[in-house]
């Protein structure tokens, strides 16, 4: 297997690869016999979510019990510094409204799960910073409406609750499908190995999503806008049941196939994803791109220092430090380009995170490199082991 910094590289110029293709050939990315491809955005961000689910079990979530300390420090300064970084950046660049919304976006939402292998690259606290992605996303549904109608409200129109709604459907469902998923997949109980309980399982979650799919979505009342969500999610857990019925008990393969497949579907979705809306914002890219890149990359900057240094202020330890650093200075990407899209409906807003989410992977692969070839003192790495053996 090739070096993690490597394949994440390797990601990036697949990214400016899908960059340059839509602002060359816009209309490959814009519509196929018909079919806006914009409304594949939302459906494609839920399957990358769905695979952050199967990575995650609810002692995940449940974690944040054995290290409130690391963990409030690390929601604090994620739900602080990078929305008013944001801001503060868009306000000095003179940025137009929307694209400052987009910067605005892409501060208020939770960490992105890329910073989890960075926090494992660079020697930090892997299980804190799972537990910080995964608590900064449960609480995104609150907090990036608000942060959105606080800080952008006078920019753009924002409406709380239908950022809410489309939050829980582009996040939340697809990753409860996938921790349900990952219940599937990795139980060492014999009626999620076996064919005769994987066969009904497969079959009546593929069923279940193609009934609602016939199901209007008005018939969900106030929840109508998780229709697709519940789609998608019910689909998803049939097709990991089928899966692992023909690779894992028929086919006898390995165990942990899955682990290499969603990171690739993942990746691809995401290249997908910036294709359509650079291809929508062509014009807009090359006149503020260069300005636009320089403001993602201090605010990304500005996450990564405030995150150590205030941590070490605080007196979190080493590994902790490196883990806020991360998680503060890298966030969902994927999520800010769908709401843009999706509520704000506008592909400007979706200009910062299409450029934040490369470029957080180019730092954090450098930054990781070298704080790994800097090791943390023996004292550190057993503190760091205490704490991960709950």
């Amino acid at each position: 297997m090739g070096h993690p910094s490597l394949k994440s590289f390797a990601f990036t110029v697949w990214v400016f690869a899908f960059v340059a293709a839509s602002m060359f050939y816009p209309v490959a990315f814009g519509t196929w016999f018909g079919f806006d491809l914009s409304n594949l955005i939302v459906p494609l961000i839920q399957i990358i979510m769905f695979g952050m689910g199967t990575t995650l079990s609810i002692k995940d979530f449940t974690r944040v019990i054995t290290m409130p300390w690391p963990v409030f420090i690390g929601l604090f300064l994620q739900f602080t510094i990078m929305p008013l970084a944001g801001i503060t950046i868009a306000t000095l660049f003179g940025f137009e409204p929307e694209i400052a919304a987009g910067i605005i976006l892409i501060g208020s939402c939770p960490g992105g799960v890329a910073s989890n292998l960075m926090t494992y690259l660079a020697g930090g606290n892997v299980a804190l910073s799972v537990t910080m992605t995964s608590s900064s996303t449960l609480m995104s549904p609150v907090m990036t409406p608000f942060l959105m109608k606080t800080l952008a409200g006078r920019l753009v129109p924002i409406d709380f609750v239908a950022m809410m709604l489309s939050i829980i459907n582009m996040i939340i469902v697809p990753i409860v499908a996938g921790l349900i998923a990952n219940r599937i997949l990795y139980s060492r109980h014999r009626l999620a190995n076996r064919a005769h309980s994987l066969v009904p399982i497969s079959i009546g979650c593929i069923l279940l999503g193609v009934v609602t799919i016939f199901i209007k979505a008005e018939a969900f009342g106030p929840l109508s806008s998780l229709h697709r969500g519940i789609i998608i999610g019910f689909l998803l857990i049939g097709v990991v049941a089928l899966a692992k019925l023909v690779v894992s008990v028929i086919l006898k393969g390995p165990e942990k196939w899955m682990d290499k497949t969603l990171p690739i579907v993942s990746m691809a979705g995401i290249c997908f994803i910036i294709g359509i809306i650079t291809a929508r914002s062509s014009e807009d890219l090359v006149s503020v791109g260069l300005l636009l890149i320089s403001a993602s990359v201090l605010h990304n900057f500005v996450g990564y220092i405030l995150g150590y240094w205030i941590s070490r202020a605080v007196r979190l330890d080493e590994t902790s430090c490196r883990t806020v650093a991360f998680e503060v200075g890298m966030q969902n990407g994927g999520m800010a380009s769908g709401l843009a899209m999706d509520v704000l409906q506008s592909a400007k807003a979706a200009l910062a995170p299409a450029i934040f989410g490369p470029w957080m992977n180019i730092s954090g692969s450098v930054l990781s490199t070298w704080w790994h070839r800097k090791p943390i003192k023996n004292k550190e790495k057993v503190n760091q082991s205490d704490q991960s053996n709950i």
